[in-house]
Formats: C-alpha cells, sequence, structure tokens
C-alpha cells in the first residue's frame, strides 16, 4: 500500500531584527549629525566640537582657554580628550554601519545557519560601538571639568550634539537587546498532506486520504 507525503512549508517573518535594523539606520544619521557639528560644548560667544571650534561675532575676551583667533572656525584644540572622544565616536559610527549591514544580510539570506551567523557578528559589532560611544560620552565632560579653570566663563552648558550622542546609545541598546533576546526570528509551519493508494488489479483506485497540519517546528535564526 504505496503512500505519498507532501509537506508544504510556510516561513513567517517576525519584526524584531527589522526593527534592529531600522535603529542602526537611525544610529548612523544621528552619528553623522554628531560629529558634524560644533554645538558640543557651548558658552558665550564659544562653541566646541569634536573636529573644530567655533568664535562668535563680539565674543568677549578674554576667550576661553586663551585662545588668540579672531571670530571665525577652526581645528579643535590640541586636547588630548577631543582627540579621544572623536576616535571613539568614529568608530562607534563605522562599527554600528557593519552591524546595520549585517543585520540586513541577515534579514535577505534565507539560509537559517547564515542567518544566524550574520546576526551574532552584527551583536558584536552593535555592542562594539555601544561601548565605544558611551566612553566618549563619559570622558568628554569630565576631562572638561578638570580644564573648567582656563574657560574663561561662568556658564557652560552641553549642545544638542552631546544629546544627539545619548540618543544615538538608546538607539544601540535597542538594536542589541532585539538581536539579543528574539532567536526565534522566524518560525516555520509545516503542513503535512498525505495521500494512500491501494491498486486492485491493472487499475488503481484512492481509497483513502488524510490530512494533517498539527505539526509546526521553530528554526533559530
Amino acid at each position: 500500500m504505496p503512500q505519498t507525503t507532501t509537506i508544504e512549508t510556510l516561513t513567517v517573518t517576525r519584526p524584531f531584527k527589522v526593527i534592529a535594523f531600522i535603529c542602526g539606520i537611525i544610529v548612523v544619521l544621528l552619528m553623522i549629525m554628531g560629529l558634524a557639528s560644533t554645538d558640543w560644548l557651548m558658552a558665550l560667544g564659544w562653541r566646541q566640537g569634536l573636529f573644530a571650534h567655533c568664535i562668535e561675532e563680539g565674543a568677549p575676551t578674554p576667550l576661553p582657554f586663551n585662545m588668540p583667533d579672531p571670530p571665525g572656525c577652526y581645528p579643535a584644540r590640541d586636547s588630548a580628550y577631543i582627540k579621544a572622544a572623536a576616535a571613539l565616536c568614529v568608530l562607534c559610527l563605522l562599527t554600528d554601519i557593519a552591524a546595520t549591514i549585517l543585520t540586513g544580510l541577515g534579514l535577505r539570506t534565507q539560509d537559517h545557519r547564515d542567518k544566524h551567523k550574520y546576526y551574532r557578528f552584527a551583536v558584536f559589532c552593535m555592542a562594539l560601538a555601544l561601548v565605544s560611544l558611551l566612553i566618549a560620552l563619559i570622558i568628554y565632560p569630565i576631562c572638561f571639568a578638570a580644564e573648567l579653570n582656563l574657560g574663561n566663563r561662568t556658564n557652560w552648558e552641553f549642545g544638542w550634539a552631546y544629546g544627539v550622542g545619548w540618543g544615538a546609545v538608546i538607539f544601540l541598546v535597542g538594536g542589541a537587546v532585539l538581536l539579543l533576546c528574539e532567536k526565534e526570528s522566524e518560525e516555520i509551519y509545516y503542513k503535512e498532506k498525505k495521500t494512500v493508494r491501494d491498486d486492485i488489479g491493472s487499475g488503481g483506485s484512492m481509497i483513502g486520504m488524510g490530512h494533517h497540519a498539527g505539526r509546526s517546528g521553530t528554526q533559530l535564526a
């Protein structure tokens, strides 16, 4: 009594990895904005970023850190903490780009082993980006406070670009958590159909047909 079995496979993609991919893109945009801005640290007539500082027209003298320059924008001061923060932020941007690309490749591929490999490396890159950015955001204000006596200003405040860095931290944490915690990103449902045939003489007649759809399995991404 020969039997034939047909298995139909249905793959359902959950949105967690897609959201992690979007978080990575948002971090790229935020980091570009933060790196390009001079509004990390601000005082009267003075704006300071990671790669440049600007002196405004009519800025009271003496200028912060006794700078002798006229109004305009100039390369960032030769301070170790500014260079370190800039390098760490660039590292964050590059590793987040890598994590975003790896997540996109994981979403695109149909091979579940490749998916797991891409997501695993994406988590590593995103974690490295997060650690780099956190170190930069912590050492920047701490080291600036150590040279505050040279600031020649009473009031200092951190600008929107510094806040953008903390916004990037939030999205990095969210993306990493989604990649780490939701490992069952795709669920495979198996629909099994069995056909039983009984051949009588020279002809064949179908005597039974069963339909079973109760088996399901889960594939780890």
